[in-house]
């Protein structure tokens, strides 16, 4: 642990300052980013960190298959005799700048106080790929076994990995056949231990367009004869969720949660008690959705929630006349349960939406991301008890296991290209750590932890008797 923390202290947080400075938005976000240049640029830093921290017969290339987002691949022999393989996961592209961040931050300026590292991408995710060969690192001071490792980084992660399937193609021949999966994009509960994902729910983002006028006329002329879109629209959206509990309707876009999830969910209740919801910025006196914790664990992990994330056509105050205007368009996040098919899902919603428009208006909904979710295997004995270990070795506490709100499209992938596998998923992003948001920050001790936490496992991996 001590030699891990060096490491980081020495040169994991430069490299992250000077990553959180490159302003490297997902294609998404970014349309022109291969003008721009900065995912390249973030991609060009973890590979000459990876190249001055190189182990012994590692191979590492930045894959580039034509007009998508680059691809780290980075192939560790294994200390043992097997052809067993364990692939370990991480991104580098970020999410917007975002408004909120308090003075003194910013989306492209490190910071570091009380121990974070604030600036986006730090925590999401920029620091796997240090965490995952500074574990390997570790390892191999330490005389301690592993198996063969392959760490994959992506650049396209939150804009839903659609360049990701192309590069599993590509380099399957490469990969092989995983039978240990270490995923270093998820959330913690708390910093006082280490924290294993069981599930990750799905995610279909849209556009819900209602016009009603070519163009905007005045409302003392209109109201009354010509409906309002805002109207409309907030009564077709009252057709997925019900406005006054925010619950999902329609059968559909639900799943049955299985019982084990719901056994982790009371455990991680007990254990975090009140901070699962006071770890959120509420303004006033704005109350949870639920009273009780166990039940707000499931609300955020296994049941489809929908949010407003955006609009267009609305005026801000200072500008908003008296018109009765013309269209609404508002941008629609709608979390899935995780083991819902998204596209399924997806026409399902653009079904609901459009059907029947209220006074005959234009509705359309048009979806982009349509991402699965993805809910893990049976644990493994040897792995439960090795992140168990692990946890109370470094943080001094019994590990803790639960299901995620986010989505990880690579997790379904690779669920489904590798049902035999064993998944072990984890992350920094823990109360207040704020990823998408304005004053994301990395918790450097938890992830100093977790690295040797990491380290941990993949020994027991490769004393477990798994794999060829």
């Amino acid at each position: 642990m001590n030699t891990i923390a060096k490491l980081w202290d020495d040169s994991i947080v430069p490299a992250l300052i000077e990553y959180i400075r490159i302003p490297a938005k997902s294609p998404h976000f970014d349309r022109d980013w291969q003008a721009h240049g900065h995912i390249d640029e973030a991609a060009r830093l973890a590979a000459q960190w990876c190249e001055r921290h190189a182990l012994r017969g590692m191979q590492l290339e930045t894959v580039r298959l034509e007009g998508r987002t680059p691809c780290l691949f980075i192939d560790v022999p294994g200390t043992q005799k097997s052809a067993d393989t364990v692939l370990l996961y991480g991104h580098l592209d970020k999410q917007p700048e975002m408004t909120g961040w308090r003075a003194g931050l910013g989306p492209w300026t490190p910071v570091i106080q009380d121990g974070k590292l604030y600036g986006r991408g730090g925590a999401d995710d920029g620091y796997a790929v240090f965490c995952a060969l500074a574990a390997l690192r570790q390892l191999h001071e330490d005389k301690r076994p592993h198996r063969r490792c392959v760490v994959l980084i992506e650049c396209c992660e939150e804009s839903g990995s659609y360049d990701l399937p192309a590069y599993l193609e590509a380099l399957a021949p490469r990969i092989g056949t995983p039978s240990f999966v270490v995923g270093l994009d998820s959330g913690c509960g708390n910093y006082d231990q280490l924290w294993g994902t069981t599930s990750l729910r799905g995610l279909v983002n849209g556009v819900l367009t209602v016009e009603v006028l070519t163009e905007g006329v005045h409302s003392g002329d209109a109201s009354g004869v010509v409906a309002s879109s805002f109207r409309i629209a907030r009564a077709l959206l009252d057709r997925i969720d019900d406005s006054n509990s925010g619950m999902v309707k329609d059968a559909a876009l639900h799943a049955n949660i299985p019982d084990e999830r719901k056994h982790q969910a009371r455990n991680a209740a007990k254990v975090l008690g009140e901070e699962v919801w006071r770890k959120f910025p509420f303004a006033g006196g704005t109350r949870p959705m639920a009273s009780d914790i166990g039940e707000l664990i499931l609300n955020r992990s296994w049941r489809p929630m929908l949010a407003v994330t955006g609009a267009d056509g609305l005026p801000v105050p200072a500008s908003a006349g008296n018109v009765l205007r013309p269209k609404t368009q508002l941008v629609l996040s709608l979390r899935l349960p995780p083991t819902l098919k998204a596209e399924r899902a997806a026409r399902r919603v653009k079904e609901l939406l459009e059907a029947d428009p209220p006074y005959g208006a234009s509705v359309r909904y048009e979806y982009g991301q349509a991402a699965t979710g993805w809910n893990a295997p049976p644990t493994a004995p040897w792995l439960e008890r090795a992140v168990d270990e692990a946890s109370r070795r470094h943080y001094g506490a019994p590990a803790m296991w639960m299901g995620e709100g986010g989505t990880i499209p690579f997790m379904a992938m690779l669920g489904e290209k590798f049902p035999q596998a064993q998944f072990f998923i984890t992350g920094v992003l823990g109360p207040h750590s704020n990823a998408h948001g304005p004053n994301e920050f990395l918790h450097i001790d938890y992830a100093k932890r977790l690295t040797a936490c990491v380290a941990d496992v993949l020994t027991a991996h490769a004393n477990s008797g798994t794999g060829p």
